[in-house]
């Protein structure tokens, strides 16, 4: 009997631990994912510029290349690339020493002939009075009027010669035609330089009087009209002007297949000079686009996307949204196609988003 009980209290803990193994697990409380706390923009329209940016070149309407109008070797240079010049202001010399000496002897020249002449003009108006006085004949008072017509002449003759050659010593100093600014000096003291070879000193530009040269693709031709605006921008995109287009050429350049048109530069020569490259933007039209901050854009294999907050199932998920990209307008994309104004679309946390996310939204 009492092992009769011993079985049955085994077979009792058998069934009962049985039992507890096969007993499903409860289910957690909750089955969905935690929202995530991010902050949310709604998609407005601001005015968009459609443009084109062209590499394109800084020149002065007043601008010159002095070139030596006499031979000879420089011996000095008084200024350097850079450097603001006066109208007049002297800035080389050329060896002047073989036209000094050319000016010095025709100098003497004409004080030799001007000399004769003073004496025949005396001379001629002694022989006029012995003439009227009946003390000479009229031969000799006409060969008197003879030689002075003749002193006259060479004295005159002399006087030319030394002007001119005084004014061609003039070019062996190089002078600033006007007020401007220096460019490259190519030559050195001891150069030898003359009208023959074409060497250019330097050159001298003023920067009162700037434009920018911008060369649009024929195609683009239909769209091309006065007053267009004109961003001026350096390699880093900064503003550096902007202007308008107040010259349209009628002849498509040849060469690089293009028209030129030209807009008014007024800034200082610390901002653009003469020859300077920059970027110009022209701006062909403005249309209101959607835009959004450029924080809410991520990339993936080549496609833009953003993550717009969509109400399912009574609740805000993360939905994944291509998008294509405009311009840029101050911190923010324009969108060319993907949204509509009034979409959430989200600025935080982007990086930890996954489509179809539950999220909470903080703003917007």
């Amino acid at each position: 009997m009492k092992k009769d009980s011993i079985v049955a209290g085994l077979m009792l803990a058998s069934l009962v631990v049985s039992g507890c193994r096969e007993r499903p697990a409860a289910a957690p409380a909750g089955t969905g994912m935690q929202a995530m706390p991010v902050q949310t923009v709604a998609v407005a329209l601001a005015p968009v510029a459609q443009s084109s940016d062209y590499v394109s070149t800084i020149k002065s309407r007043r601008s010159v290349i002095l070139i030596p109008q006499v031979s000879g070797i420089l011996t000095e240079i008084r200024v350097q690339s850079g450097d603001r010049v006066k109208a007049g202001q002297e800035l080389m010399t050329i060896d002047p020493r073989q036209q000094q000496a050319t000016v010095e002897s025709l100098s003497a020249t004409e004080r030799q002939k001007k000399a004769l002449f003073d004496y025949n003009t005396l001379e001629l108006d002694r022989q006029k009075k012995l003439f009227e006085a009946g003390v000479t004949s009229r031969d000799v008072y006409e060969q008197e009027q003879q030689a002075f017509q003749n002193s006259k002449s060479d004295y005159e003759s002399a006087v030319a010669s030394r002007k001119t050659q005084e004014q061609l010593l003039d070019y062996y100093t190089i002078r600033a035609p006007f007020d401007g600014v220096i460019g490259d000096v190519p030559v050195h003291v001891g150069d030898y330089v003359s009208p023959q070879l074409s060497t250019g000193l330097t050159t001298v530009d003023e920067n009162n009087g700037l434009e920018v040269y911008i060369y649009v693709p024929t195609e683009r031709s239909g769209q091309v009209r006065m007053g267009l605006p004109v961003e001026l921008r350096d390699n880093t995109g900064n503003l550096l002007e902007s202007t308008r287009i107040d010259f349209i050429s009628a002849q498509v350049d040849s060469m690089l297949q293009g028209i030129l048109v030209k807009a008014p530069v007024h800034a200082t020569p610390e901002i653009l000079r003469n020859a300077q490259m920059v970027n110009a933007r022209v701006i062909w039209s403005t249309s209101p686009m959607a835009v959004v901050p450029v924080l809410a854009v991520n990339r993936q294999g080549g496609q833009s996307f953003v993550y717009v907050a969509q109400q399912q199932n009574g609740q805000f998920v993360a939905h994944e949204t291509p998008v294509t990209l405009g311009d840029t307008v101050g911190n923010a994309y324009s969108i060319r196609s993907g949204l509509t104004p009034g979409q959430k679309v989200i600025i935080s946390g982007t990086q930890f988003l996954v489509n179809g996310m539950p999220v909470m939204l903080l703003g917007g």
